[in-house]
C-alpha cells in the first residue's frame, strides 16, 4: 500500500465515521473530506472544485427544480384527486396512495413526491379512520422505491449512469435501469400493502393523529390585562419580551372580539384578554409583575386560534431546515409572521418549555400564522405541511403544458442527445419562463446540503480509483473470496452498498462504492454493469434506519415511530430485495 493510497482510505474511513454519527451536517463532513485530500495532494488542487460542474450534480439539481415545478403545477395533486374519488375504503385507497407514491417518484424527486402526497395520506387516515403509522412508513418506502425505476429516480442512479461514461465511455440511459429497478419496485409495494403495514408494532397502528395530540386548553391560559395594569398601552411584544419570550400571544380578545394572532405592534388597553402559550412559571411570574389576572373558564378549542385571515397548522420539520438543532430564539420564527403554539415528537406532545428545545427533522409543529403568508413562511424555514391545502388552482391547459415539456424532456434523456444535464437544464428554464416558477423558488427547490455533498465527494471518490486504492481494495475483497462465483461477489456488493445506505446518506454512499464494485468486476472477469447497477440498487435501498434516507427521517414523527419499527419492516423487504436483484442483475446484465 503506498502513502496516497493509505491516504485515502483514511479520509474515506473518517469520513463514513462522521456519516454514521450525523455530527457535523454531511455537505459538512464531505467539504472537509475534499479540504484534506485537497491538503495532503491525493486530489490535485486544480480539481479540488471540478465535482460541482460534473453533469451528474447539475442532473440532481435540475430534477430537485423539476419536481417543484411540477408540484406547482398540481400535477400529483390532480392524480390524488382521481384516487380518492374512484377508489373507495381505506385498503383500496392507502393501496392506491403508495402506488402513486411509487409511480411518481420514479420521475421526480422522491422526497418531494412524500412531500406532495404525505398531507394526502393524513387526510385520507382521519377521513377512514385510520393511524397515520399505518400508511406513512408504507408511503415512504414506496417513494424510495419508485426511484429504482430510472435513472432520474433518485440521486445514485444519476451518480451511476454519469460514472458509467467516464469509465466505459458511454452512461447508463433514462430507462436502462427499469427492467430491474421497476421489477423491484413492483413486489416492494405488493409487499407493503399486503404484509409490511402489519409488522408496524400495534401500539403504532392505533395511536392517534398528530392533531390530536395538541389538546390546546392543556397548556394555553387566557390572562385579563386588570385596571391599573403596567402593560396597558405597551404593545404585544413588549408583553413577551417581559416574559422573556417564555409567552407568546396566540390571541387578543377585546369587546368581545376575538382576533388571532394580534400584530406584536398592537397596544394592550384595560379590559383586553390575552389567550397565551408558554411556560406556566414564566406565566405566574409575568402575572405578578404587571399586574395581570386569570380570565374564565372559557372552554378553548383550536378553532380560538384562527380566523378568516389566520390559519392553524400542522407542519414537520423537513430534512435542511433552518430550525434544525437550534432553539425558537434567533431563527426569526416572528418575522416569518408564524407563532409555535406546540410541538410534538415521535407522537408525544412536547410539555417542556418550547422556547429551550431544539429543533430535530420529523418533529412535528403545531402554528398559526396568517393565511396569505403561511406558504411562503414555510418554505423560508423548511417546514413541510401535514394538512391538505386544496388542489392548485391550475387549468387543465397548464398542467397538460406543463406534462408536456416534462415528457419531451425525459425523451431527450432517453434518445441520449444532448445530455441528461442539458436536457433537462433547457426544461428548468422553460418552466421559468412559462410562471410555473419564480426566480426564488428556483434556488429553494434544490437541496443545496446534496449539492455541496455530491460537489465535494466526487472528487474524493475519483481519488479511489486514480490512486489505485480502489482497485487494491477490491483485489484484496477477490483475493479473500477465493474461488467464490461471480454472483456471491455481486451479492456482498449489493448487501454491503445497503448497509452502507442505512447509516450514511445514500449519494455518498454511490460515489464511494461505484469504483470498488468497477475494480472488482474487472478483477474478476464479470460485467462492469452488473456490479455497478448492484450499486445504483443497494444504494438506493435504505430502509432500516430512519436516518438511511430523508423520506424515512420525515415520517418518523407524523407517525409516531420508534427506530426499530424501520427495521422490523424493512429487513424483510432488504431481504426480497437482494433475492430479486441479484437474480434479474445476472439475467439482464450477464
Amino acid at each position: 500500500m503506498t502513502v496516497e493510497q493509505g491516504i485515502v482510505f483514511a479520509v474515506l474511513a473518517g469520513a463514513m465515521v462522521l456519516f454514521v454519527f450525523g455530527r457535523p451536517r454531511y455537505d459538512v463532513v464531505a467539504a472537509l473530506a475534499l479540504i484534506v485530500s485537497v491538503g495532503t495532494g491525493v486530489v490535485p488542487a486544480a480539481a479540488a472544485f471540478s465535482g460541482f460542474g460534473h453533469p451528474a450534480v447539475i442532473t440532481v439539481a435540475a430534477v430537485l427544480i423539476i419536481s417543484s415545478a411540477l408540484k406547482n403545477a398540481g400535477i400529483v395533486d390532480y392524480l390524488a384527486q382521481l384516487l380518492s374519488t374512484h377508489l373507495s375504503g381505506p385498503r383500496l385507497q392507502s393501496i392506491g396512495l403508495i402506488g402513486l407514491c411509487a409511480l411518481v417518484s420514479a420521475f421526480m424527486n422522491n422526497v418531494g413526491a412524500l412531500a406532495v402526497l404525505m398531507p394526502v395520506a393524513l387526510e385520507t387516515a382521519r377521513r377512514e379512520g385510520l393511524s397515520p403509522a399505518e400508511l406513512l412508513m408504507p408511503l415512504s418506502f414506496g417513494a424510495i422505491l419508485g426511484g429504482l425505476a430510472t435513472m432520474i429516480g433518485t440521486p445514485p442512479n444519476v451518480i451511476i449512469a454519469s460514472f458509467r461514461e467516464q469509465a466505459l465511455g458511454e452512461p447508463f440511459h433514462m430507462f436502462d435501469f427499469t427492467p430491474v429497478g421497476a421489477v423491484i419496485a413492483i413486489a416492494g409495494v405488493v409487499y407493503l400493502v399486503s404484509v409490511g403495514y402489519r409488522l408496524i408494532p400495534s401500539e403504532r397502528r392505533g395511536r392517534t393523529p398528530p392533531e390530536q395530540l395538541f389538546e390546546i386548553r392543556d397548556y394555553m391560559a387566557e390572562i385579563l390585562v386588570a385596571e391599573g395594569s403596567n402593560m396597558i398601552g405597551k404593545s404585544v411584544a413588549a408583553f413577551e419580551r417581559l416574559a422573556n419570550d417564555a409567552l407568546v400571544v396566540t390571541a387578543r380578545i377585546r369587546d368581545g372580539e376575538r382576533l388571532p394572532a394580534p400584530a406584536r405592534r398592537s397596544r394592550l388597553r384595560a379590559g383586553d384578554v390575552l389567550l397565551v402559550r408558554g411556560d406556566v412559571a414564566a406565566l405566574k411570574t409575568v402575572m405578578a409583575e404587571a399586574g395581570l389576572e386569570l380570565a374564565g373558564d372559557e372552554e378553548l378549542e383550536p378553532e380560538s386560534l384562527a380566523s378568516s385571515d389566520i390559519e392553524l397548522i400542522e407542519a414537520v420539520v423537513a430534512g435542511g431546515s433552518v430550525l434544525e438543532g437550534r432553539t425558537l430564539r434567533g431563527i426569526g420564527m416572528h418575522p416569518a409572521g408564524l407563532n409555535l403554539v406546540a410541538a410534538a415528537r415521535q407522537n408525544q406532545r412536547l410539555t417542556t418549555r418550547l422556547e429551550a428545545m431544539r429543533f430535530r427533522v420529523g418533529d412535528v409543529l403545531l402554528l398559526q400564522g396568517p393565511s396569505d403568508v403561511l406558504g411562503d413562511s414555510l418554505g423560508r424555514l423548511g417546514l413541510l405541511p401535514l394538512m391538505a391545502r386544496g388542489l392548485r388552482l391550475v387549468g387543465n391547459e397548464r398542467r397538460l403544458l406543463a406534462l408536456g415539456i416534462f415528457v419531451a424532456a425525459l425523451v431527450l434523456v432517453a434518445s441520449g442527445w444532448p445530455g441528461a444535464a442539458v436536457a433537462l437544464s433547457a426544461a428548468v428554464v422553460l418552466y421559468v419562463l412559462l410562471g410555473y416558477l419564480r426566480p426564488k423558488e428556483l434556488y429553494d427547490a434544490i437541496d443545496w446540503p446534496v449539492i455541496v455533498l455530491l460537489g465535494a465527494m466526487i472528487p474524493v471518490g475519483g481519488a479511489l480509483e486514480s490512486t489505485g486504492a480502489a482497485k487494491l481494495l477490491a483485489d484484496s475483497l477477490v483475493a479473500l473470496s477465493g474461488s467464490a462465483a461471480p454472483w456471491l461477489l455481486l451479492t456482498f456488493v449489493l448487501v454491503l452498498t445497503m448497509t452502507l445506505s442505512d447509516v450514511m446518506n445514500n449519494a455518498a454512499t454511490a460515489v464511494v462504492m461505484a469504483p470498488i464494485a468497477l475494480s472488482i468486476a474487472g478483477g474478476t472477469g464479470a460485467s462492469p454493469d452488473a456490479f455497478l447497477m448492484a450499486v445504483a440498487i443497494g444504494a438506493s435501498c435504505a430502509f432500516l434506519t430512519p436516518i438511511g434516507h430523508q423520506c424515512n427521517t420525515l415520517v418518523l414523527g407524523p407517525g409516531g415511530y420508534h427506530f426499530s419499527d424501520y427495521w422490523r419492516v424493512g429487513l424483510p423487504l432488504e431481504l426480497l430485495i437482494v433475492l430479486l436483484a441479484v437474480s434479474l442483475i445476472m439475467l439482464v446484465w450477464g
